[in-house]
């Protein structure tokens, strides 16, 4: 059975798209499971205080449908964007699939990128076995936290409706790191099945101006032993500054949540957001926020898809850089390419591009960058070096095939790229052996025992998470998965993702 040919190129996200630290945390990356706020909790009995949760909670949580809907059916991009079957996860077990989404690695390809981020929001029906409602929609909205991508998690939230406690808790994070903790607290505030913890519940009544109401509940917190001593410092600060004044600043919190994140913010002892899980990121893009951070918010984002093309140029552009070195000669590059670009110059454009590929490549930031401009250069016709250069970055660009066919190739690798792009790499003089991998990838060879067998049984989406594992395994150095992992891909109809991946492996420099 196959999916379709191109439905999962990175055209099917731009509908959405468009639209290491200290700190006890910068050890090793925090999943979205670990960071998110204790803010809210199960409902109580009348007459009974809100239990602090510990952390968060491992048992199955059960979702209301609305409109006789399940929640896993929720998503942003219907069949006919996706081209994915809507019966995609077929007689899967729920349980099984979330656990595999929450286990996926968001440092890969971007072509594997772009897929997962398909998949997450794609609409489908749910596997028809396994796990209670709601899980596998939890395990998306957490994928996507992880991507940074808070927008999209926001967008798919609200589609839901966030009115169970495990849904609110993510909406009022990303409400947190999105700039819109007003409408958080209002909600919360409207939502009689939501029971706030205490600190949520302080910090919503101070938002709220009724700082006596929020003093008050602070004592009862303390009293009942329901804030931990940490907890305590901040929230003390939190509503009476003047505490702060000659005192030491608080120590890095133990496990960073987007509440305690915001009132570090408010009482003017900020967290370092670059020793942040990604999605704290978002926090910076806000116009109030220093331009340099903006930057280096917006690439981070852009590196997992997070963040589109455009909305990158955007923070780029937005005024010229006052300083040199770094960050400033990779955007000063970017400007004066740009500007080449705009003019529609060959001779300053050819100059112009040897220096801000070569920012892009130190940031990778190549597909983004080839996104942008790659079409535009592949009509030019550079000639020399620019234009070879030109032609590489097309290939990394959605019109990779287009450019392909215009193109002349002058080398042997040029040759193999513009096979690789067609898809017909087969006669090709070898040139290597992550080469040799490829086109062993492209030239249909049988799938493995486990991977034949999701395919037979119309687990599909099963499927494609393999796929992108082996990919992303193959990327690292693994060159056997490398040819499984487009074998597959290819199995299933994705072949224009099962192209950029080739692609990428040729022309990045991701593996190890």
């Amino acid at each position: 059975m196959r999916i379709g040919r191109t439905g999962l190129g990175a055209g099917a996200l731009a509908l959405i798209l468009g639209g290491a630290g200290s700190g006890a945390w910068a050890q090793a990356p925090l999943s979205a499971i670990d960071w998110l706020s204790d803010s809210v909790t199960a409902p109580v009995g009348r007459g009974q205080p809100p239990a602090l949760s510990p952390g968060p909670t491992t048992e199955p949580i059960s979702v209301t449908p609305l409109g006789g809907t399940s929640p896993d059916a929720v998503g942003l991009l219907p069949a006919q964007v996706t081209g994915l079957p809507a019966n995609l996860w077929g007689p899967g077990d729920g349980a099984a699939i979330a656990r595999a989404i929450r286990a996926e690695r968001v440092d890969t390809l971007p072509a594997v990128q772009s897929l997962m981020l398909t998949l997450l929001l794609a609409e489908l029906e749910p596997p028809s076995l396994g796990a209670p409602e709601g899980q596998l929609l939890l395990a998306r909205l957490d994928k996507l936290l992880d991507l940074g991508a808070l927008d999209q998690a926001q967008a798919l939230l609200e589609r839901a409706g966030p009115t169970q406690p495990a849904l609110f808790r993510r909406w009022f994070d990303v409400s947190l790191l999105t700039g819109q903790e007003d409408r958080a607290c209002a909600a919360m505030r409207a939502t009689p099945d939501i029971a706030p913890t205490f600190p949520a519940r302080i910090f919503c009544l101070a938002r709220g101006g009724d700082w006596n109401a929020a003093a008050l509940t602070l004592e009862t917190a303390r009293a009942l032993g329901f804030v931990t001593d940490e907890e305590d410092a901040l929230l003390a600060r939190f509503l009476d500054p003047e505490l702060a004044e000659g005192a030491a600043p608080l120590p890095a919190p133990t496990r960073p949540s987007p509440l305690i994140f915001r009132m570090r913010e408010a009482i003017g002892e900020p967290l370092p957001i670059s020793t942040l899980p990604l999605a704290f990121a978002r926090a910076d893009l806000r116009t109030s926020t220093g331009w340099k951070a903006r930057i280096e918010a917006a690439e981070r984002l852009a590196r997992t898809g997070a963040l589109s093309p455009n909305q990158l140029l955007g923070v780029w552009s937005e005024r010229k850089p006052a300083a040199s070195g770094g960050l400033w000669d990779r955007v000063a590059a970017l400007q004066r390419f740009d500007v080449a670009m705009l003019a529609g110059k060959p001779k300053a454009i050819a100059t112009a591009l040897p220096a801000a590929w070569a920012a892009m490549v130190a940031a990778e930031l190549e597909v983004p960058f080839a996104q942008l401009y790659g079409a535009k250069l592949g009509r030019l016709r550079l000639d020399g070096q620019p234009g070879a250069l030109a032609f590489r970055i097309g290939l990394l660009s959605d019109a990779y095939e287009a450019i392909a066919q215009a193109h002349e190739p002058q080398t042997t690798q040029e040759s193999f790229l513009a096979g690789l792009a067609r898809g017909d790499v087969a006669g090709l003089p070898p040139l290597g052996s992550l080469a040799a991998a490829l086109q062993d990838g492209f030239a249909e060879p049988a799938l493995g025992p486990a991977q034949a067998r999701l395919v037979h049984d119309g687990r599909l989406g099963e499927a494609v998470l393999a796929a992108i594992d082996l990919i992303t395994d193959g990327a690292r150095g693994d060159i056997g998965d490398v040819t499984r992992g487009l074998a597959l891909m290819r199995a299933l109809g994705l072949e224009d993702a099962a192209r950029q991946a080739a692609l990428q492996l040729m022309l990045l420099e991701r593996r190890g």
